[in-house]
Order: C-alpha cells, then sequence, then structure tokens
C-alpha cells in the first residue's frame, strides 16, 4: 500500500474494517514509538568519553571573516616604517584577483602597546583587550594555503579548501556528543549576511547530519516556528510526532538502507525539545544590566557583537560543545585605518567582556577561545588614489590567539619575518592546528574518524601534529 493510499484509508475518505484496525493498533503503539525515538535520540547525542584527558569541554570560535590584517593587530613591524612607499617586488607565491600593478610597502597606521605582565604587542585601539592578555595565547606561525575567501574559509572551517567536507564544530559534535540533549551540540551565530561559502562552512559533510551546525538567526526569532501556532497545544504536537515516527519507522523498517530517515526523525525530537528552552536561552534581558555593560549592549557600536558574545556565553553555560560566531567585513584592501579601526572598536569590548565573564563564573578554564580569520594581509598594496592604504590578502602570516582551556596564557608564540610576509617561526599549517584544537578539547584527530567512500576519513585529511608549543 502507497503512503497516499495509506492516509486515504486511515482519515475516512475510504474507510474500511482494515483501516478502523489499524488506527487502534497505531494509537496502542504511539507510547513505545515516542520511547523508541526518545532512546535513539538520546543514544546518538549522549556524552562520549573523551580519548585524552583535557581541561576543554566547549569551544566559542570567534571567526573574523574577511582576513583581520596581523599587521595591524597583533604583529607590528617598525621595518614596514622605514620601507613605507618604497616600490615592492612580491615573489612568487599565488596572488588574488585584487593584486595587481606596481606594489609599494605601507608601514601600518595604528600605534601599538604592550599588554599585561606578558608583555603582548596588540593595536593601541584594543583597550579593553588589553586588560585581558595575560589569559591570550597569541600564535604567529600558521600559514593558510588559499588566497581567495571561499577556499580560506572552507579551509579553516574544514579543512578542505573545496568544501563538502564537515567542518571542525561537526567532528567536535560527533567527537564529545551533548551535554543537554534540548540543544544542538554545534551551534552558529552568523551576521546577517552569510560568509563567503555560505552555510557549507557549517555543514556535517559526509557525517550524519545531526552534526551539522544549527544557524540562529540575529534578528528576529533565532529559528522560525521556534514557537508552534498558538492553536496547537503541546500535547497535541506529541501526538504529532509520535504518529509521525510511527509512520517513519514502519517505513524504515522497509527500506533499511535509508540511514537519513532516522536522523531526520531524531531532528524532529531535538526542534520539540528547543521549543521549549531556546526561547528563554535567547533572552538576554534576564541578564543585568552589569553584563550587559560588560559586552557593550545598547552601545551602537558593540551592541550586535555584544549580543552574540553573551549568547555564545549561555550556549556554552547550558553545555553547547561548539559555537562559531562571525564578525566580517575585515577585507581591507583601501583605508584600512579606517576600516579596521572601525571593526576593532565594535570587536573589542564584546570579547573581552566574553574573556572576563568566563573567568568570573569559573568557565574559562573548560571553554576554549578562538580568534582567527581566513588569512592576514600583505605588507603591501596599490597605491589608487593618495592615501587610500590598504593591503591584499596573504596566507602565510596570520593574527591567530587563543584563551581558555589549556593554552599557553600569557605568552606569544611563533614569529613573522621582519616585514611580516611569512611566519619564520614555530611555522605550521592549517591542519596542525585543527589537531591542535580537538586535542585541548580531548579528542586525537587519529581516533575522530569516520568510514566514507571507502576509507577512514578524518578532519585533518591525512594526519597532522599538534603545536605543543601552544599547549600548557
Amino acid at each position: 500500500m502507497s503512503r497516499r493510499t495509506f492516509l486515504h484509508d486511515l482519515y475516512g475518505l475510504g474507510a474500511s474494517l482494515g483501516s478502523v484496525a489499524l488506527t487502534s493498533m497505531l494509537s496502542e503503539t504511539a507510547a513505545a514509538t515516542a520511547a523508541a525515538t526518545a532512546a535513539a535520540t538520546a543514544t546518538a547525542t549522549a556524552p562520549r568519553p573523551h580519548h585524552a584527558n583535557a581541561p576543554a569541554r566547549h569551544c566559542i570560535f570567534l571567526y573574523m571573516e574577511g582576513g583581520p590584517s596581523h599587521l595591524d593587530t597583533f604583529d607590528p613591524k617598525p621595518k614596514l616604517g622605514q620601507l613605507h612607499l618604497q616600490e615592492f617586488q612580491r615573489g612568487g607565491e599565488e596572488q588574488s584577483a585584487m593584486s595587481s600593478g606596481k606594489r609599494y610597502y605601507v608601514q601600518s597606521s595604528f600605534a601599538f602597546r604592550q599588554a599585561g605582565d606578558s608583555g603582548a604587542w596588540i593595536n593601541s585601539r584594543f583597550q579593553q583587550l588589553a586588560t585581558v592578555a595575560d589569559e591570550i595565547c597569541f600564535y604567529r606561525g600558521l600559514q593558510g594555503e588559499s588566497v581567495n575567501h571561499p577556499t580560506a574559509n572552507y579551509h579553516v572551517n574544514t579543512g578542505n579548501r573545496f568544501g563538502g567536507d564537515p567542518a571542525l564544530g561537526a567532528w567536535v559534535n560527533m567527537g564529545l556528543g551533548s551535554e543537554n540533549s534540548n540543544l544542538p551540540g554545534f551551534v552558529v551565530l552568523p551576521e546577517l549576511s552569510f560568509p563567503q561559502g555560505g552555510p557549507a562552512n557549517w555543514s556535517n559533510g559526509f557525517l550524519p547530519n545531526r552534526y551539522q551546525g544549527t544557524a540562529l538567526r540575529p534578528q528576529g526569532s533565532p529559528l522560525l516556528d521556534i514557537r508552534p501556532p498558538a492553536a496547537i497545544s503541546g500535547p497535541q504536537q506529541r501526538k504529532n510526532l509520535d504518529f509521525l515516527a510511527t509512520l517513519n519507522r514502519h517505513h524504515a523498517a522497509r527500506h533499511p538502507q535509508h540511514a537519513e530517515l532516522e536522523a531526520r526523525m531524531q531532528n524532529y525530537e531535538l526542534a520539540f525539545r528547543m521549543q521549549t528552552r531556546v526561547p528563554s536561552l535567547v533572552d538576554l534581558g534576564q541578564e543585568t544590566q552589569a553584563t550587559h555593560s560588560l559586552y557593550g549592549i545598547g552601545q551602537p557600536r558593540t551592541d550586535n557583537l555584544g549580543r552574540r558574545c553573551l549568547l555564545a556565553r549561555k550556549l556554552v553555560e547550558e553545555g553547547v560543545r561548539f559555537v562559531q560566531l562571525y564578525a566580517s567585513t575585515w577585507d581591507s584592501h583601501d583605508y584600512i585605518a579606517r576600516a579596521h579601526g572601525s571593526l576593532i572598536d565594535s570587536v573589542d569590548r564584546p570579547i573581552a567582556g566574553l574573556i572576563t565573564d568566563l573567568r568570573q563564573r569559573g568557565l574559562l578554564d573548560d571553554t576554549l577561545i578562538v580568534w582567527m580569520g581566513e588569512f592576514g594581509r600583505t605588507p603591501d598594496n596599490g597605491i589608487r588614489g593618495g592615501i587610500k592604504y590598504g593591503r591584499d590578502h596573504n596566507p602565510n602570516a596570520m593574527a591567530v590567539w587563543l584563551a581558555g582551556g589549556g593554552v599557553r596564557a600569557g605568552h606569544t608564540i611563533g614569529a613573522t619575518d621582519e616585514i611580516g610576509a611569512h611566519a619564520v617561526e614555530v611555522v605550521r599549517p592549517m591542519q596542525d592546528l585543527h589537531v591542535t584544537l580537538l586535542r585541548l578539547l580531548g579528542l586525537d584527530d587519529d581516533r575522530l574518524t569516520f568510514f566514507h567512500a571507502g576509507r577512514f576519513k578524518q578532519l585533518s585529511q591525512f594526519g597532522g601534529k599538534v603545536i605543543e608549543e601552544l599547549i600548557a
């Protein structure tokens, strides 16, 4: 019998004695079906033992999409002041489409200072971040492989420049399981516009789809239909889901090769549970005015990111394993003083507030924070109309820092050359950063594998080495 015929008979459009009997049978088994679905969901998302002891249980990944300039944030180069506006001869490395014509050395437009007992060098515009500099491990040795935004985003997020593979958050979600069965294990907090490459940046790839990132909308309801229609009560919705699960299980029994159906059933159950938890979770009005001020909520420049940083804290506090937060428009090919200056002002207080809040609540030691973009920027640029100085894309040197969760706080690791064009100390590729983040979360990249397309696959593609210098 087709599903269309089945429903036709069941609802009396072609009612028969057989359909009445089947209706009775389904009602008797609804409770058992609901219990089975709940048990399957609990098993799939339950917390899992770590591969190794590690302090971090959660990760907040602060993604500065567009490519923040290391030379204008955390890696000052006095040599560029001596070379400013002298003609620059670029090497033979891959160049982005924006790179053309004569190139000139460009000094930073910003002043730098040393912050904290560690003496870390940071842009002086980071006034609030300077107060928590001793919580941070600055890393100057990372190198990427791609010079263009979409492929570089995919490389940072999935380890594959061409997309289609699981995101870092999906691997963590699978490896650690959930501490809260009423919330997704991997949550994404984007801006109004998604990053280049779109949702593939937080995809589950070839992993079961329950591990993909759940994106919460930055304005309005965080999820569409998060509240059921007023005419449908909770018990009614529960009965609807139980009946749907019964139909799906009968179908799954006839077609066991359709593994996606089981995942979809579990997603229905998670969505139902989220309707009871998410509305109060995203209600930031429950927080104190002091907390709002700490994050810059209510202030024009910092309100947007401040709200999402506070929500990130609430999510990890509720047991979400991996939260990724996007702050975009760092692609400063022109007017970098104005563009980066405004961006630094918008992220400084919210991010410093996040670190401070986590520390005050005793959450920083088990929460790993990562700050980075898809690549750094070049020490040179073209001159296009007076002082429109900017910088081109540069995957050979990047701005990266980590805090909390077992990192070597209060240290600067690695170095770039005297003009900031290339990393020259503790130089490591992207997959090494990936396996290091997994290690800090108690996961072993060589053991966190998934069989797909004839072989066991892993985040690092073909293996990586932990950057031991970053670990306390």
